[in-house]
């Protein structure tokens, strides 16, 4: 899931003072884990891009550099996630609890800060316990014991305990967090109880854990990550004899997964753009092309946020650029903010394919599909749904009078153009890369850094050093938040599994009748309901693995199904009530949610008959892929 998911709690701080006392300590502890986040993130595009130079410029490979990159991004990972969890950065679903009374809403905040403190201490001795087993493990290429690596877990588990209690305790009343706690700690008491009378239930505990228990706490408010490894531990603690090191060590295997080096990357990579101006002069571009027809700077929308995503991969990168540039010159034209950030939302779904979607990336970990094929299938399925966005505001527009806009002329087409060329080169030039075998799809990002780094100094002469430390932080923390939450995915998956879950899907989906037809029906419907309720990467992260090699037995190629997954999980990520993509949308945009509403509902449909062509036509997904 890219980031567009990520909303800030919502409660007040309170402003006693023994809590601004709690807040001065959080803040002088917090940096002594930013600083080693931001160096963590420079370590690893050096790293990375010194394996690409080496490899690739002097024929010498560094065989070493993958291993170490993986050993400081597990590192990375468990640093971000404190720094997110200090900063209440974890993703969650706050559709129901922005809707609760203010009383209501400082109870489910207190519950969303305190509920992670019963995942976290539960697997801090079992973290430990997997950090010790791994000193019997050496790591080939750097000859050190893998414990160098597993201890990231347990060290950032017990930072993120210690900060959990502070941010609970800077946040809430005393009241509130004596009530909350008194009732999580009743409900963990009783569930423990019932722990001999659960294990008889057999499968029925998947519902009652990985349905009930996680829905209760996403609906909640509860981060999603921790909703899943509460889940997780009570169902493995509860109703098997599996020590919970074996999560812990599933987290270690799902956050540590070469492909996802490439996740803070990229990230980085989205926050290069919008610093060096490389996204407004795209935009601007766009916009002396269409500004004068009906609706033009909705294309402009349309086409700025095609372009964006092919380099930032973070959908929350892509609409903070545009949005600033865009929405003031439309809104003086007259458009309507309830229908602009409607269709931000819905080019934010449309997008969702473009390479080098963190998405992608995501499937390509867990699935096995090769990275460089979803970057070439990603490519036109988006074209499908821009079109028929565009054909949607061409009728929307239809009766706008532009007769007061002036036409740009040549001239300035032309120039503006050579402006925005090297920022368009961008997604072009990271594709090369990874299409002629430069650099990996985990190392092309540092590519994409050092190429907007030149533009940025040379070109566009706008570089902000002092934002560089920042960006850093940044990065780390939204990383932190995407990779906990494939970590506790993949223990989640992994219980399924494990329970015998998967072979019964298997059946089931495979004994649909119609066949391929059937099963791509339902595959659509699933995602277009785990987007908006999970959001794409723990959707992918839980599913994937299970449901793309149903569909390679029944003929649908992997590319293919991956493109019609991505799409119908978009399609729920941005469409309310429940999308969380949508309120970001709002959000950047500064609208009131409510306005979004009714005119998103077209969008959401055109995308809706875009996702059935894609889906009904293999081509589109398939066509520019090179021949077996």
């Amino acid at each position: 899931m890219d980031a567009p998911h990520i909303l800030p709690p919502q409660s007040a701080l309170a402003s006693s003072g023994w809590q601004r006392v709690v807040g001065r300590v959080e803040t002088v502890l917090i940096r002594a884990v930013e600083y080693p986040a931001a160096l963590l993130v420079l370590a690893e595009i050096c790293v990375l891009l010194a394996g690409v130079i080496a490899r690739y410029g002097f024929r010498a490979p560094i065989v070493w550099s993958d291993e170490l990159a993986e050993v400081l991004f597990i590192w990375l990972a468990m640093f971000g996630s404190v720094i997110a969890l200090q900063r209440g950065e974890h993703m969650r679903m706050t559709a129901l609890v922005s809707k609760a009374s203010p009383a209501m809403r400082a109870v489910l905040d207190t519950l969303a800060a305190a509920a992670p403190l019963i995942f976290l201490l539960a697997v801090i001795h079992p973290g430990m316990d997997y950090a010790e087993d791994e000193g019997f493990v050496t790591l080939p290429a750097l000859g050190i014991a893998s414990t160098w690596q597993a201890l990231a877990l347990p060290a950032g588990l017990s930072l993120m305990a210690l900060f959990s209690v502070l941010r609970l305790l800077r946040i809430a009343t005393l009241k509130h967090i004596l009530g909350v706690c008194l009732g999580l700690a009743v409900l963990t008491g009783l569930a423990w109880l019932a722990g001999p009378s659960l294990k008889p239930l057999g499968n029925v505990n998947l519902l009652i854990f990985f349905v009930g228990l996680v829905a209760a706490g996403v609906f909640a408010g509860v981060p999603i990550a921790f909703s899943f490894g509460i889940a997780t531990v009570g169902y493995l603690s509860l109703t098997t004899g599996v020590p919970l090191a074996v999560e812990v060590g599933r987290m270690d295997e799902g956050m540590s997964h070469i492909i996802l080096l490439s996740v803070p990357l990229f990230v980085f990579l989205g926050q290069m753009i919008e610093m060096t101006g490389m996204a407004t002069t795209m935009v601007a571009f766009l916009a002396s092309l269409l500004g004068h027809v009906k609706g033009g700077l909705s294309y402009v929308l349309v086409g700025a946020m095609y372009l964006v995503s092919g380099i930032s991969g973070s959908k929350a990168a892509d609409m903070a650029a545009i949005t600033p540039v865009l929405f003031p010159e439309m809104v003086a034209r007259g458009a309507k903010k309830g229908d602009l950030v409607a269709l931000l939302a819905a080019t934010g779904a449309q997008t969702e394919t473009i390479p080098p979607s963190l998405v992608l990336l995501t499937i390509g970990s867990v699935t096995g599909v090769s990275i460089a094929a979803l970057f070439t299938g990603g490519m036109l399925p988006g074209i499908v749904l821009g079109i028929a966005l565009c054909g949607l505001v061409r009728w929307r527009y239809r009766h706008e009078d532009v007769s007061h806009i002036k036409r740009a002329s040549a001239r300035t087409v032309f120039f503006t153009a050579i402006a925005a060329a090297p920022a368009i080169a961008l997604p072009f030039v990271i594709r090369g890369a990874v299409m002629e075998g430069v650099a990996t799809a985990t190392e092309v990002s540092t590519i994409g850094i050092v190429y907007s780094v030149l533009i940025g100094l040379l070109v566009y002469r706008r570089f902000a050093w002092r934002r560089l430390i920042p960006m850093m932080i940044d990065t780390a923390a939204l990383s932190g938040a995407i990779l906990l939450i494939i970590g506790a995915a993949t223990g989640m998956a992994w219980s399924l599994t494990q329970s015998g879950f998967s072979n019964d899907l298997a059946k089931f989906m495979g004994g649909l009748p119609g066949g391929a037809v059937t099963f791509m029906i339902v595959s659509i419907l699933c995602f277009i309901v785990l987007g908006s309720v999970l959001e794409g990467i723990p959707s992918i992260v839980l599913f994937g693995p299970l449901l793309f090699p149903i569909a390679r037995t029944m003929g649908i190629n992997e590319v293919h199904y991956a493109m019609v997954v991505i799409l119908s999980m978009g399609l729920g990520l941005f469409s309310p009530p429940f999308g969380v993509g949508y309120y970001c949308a709002t959000a950047i945009g500064g609208v009131n949610p409510d306005e979004g509403m009714k005119p998103i509902v077209g969008y959401m449909l055109a995308l809706l008959v875009g996702l059935v062509l894609v889906a009904a036509i293999p081509w589109i997904s398939t066509g520019f892929l090179p021949a077996n």
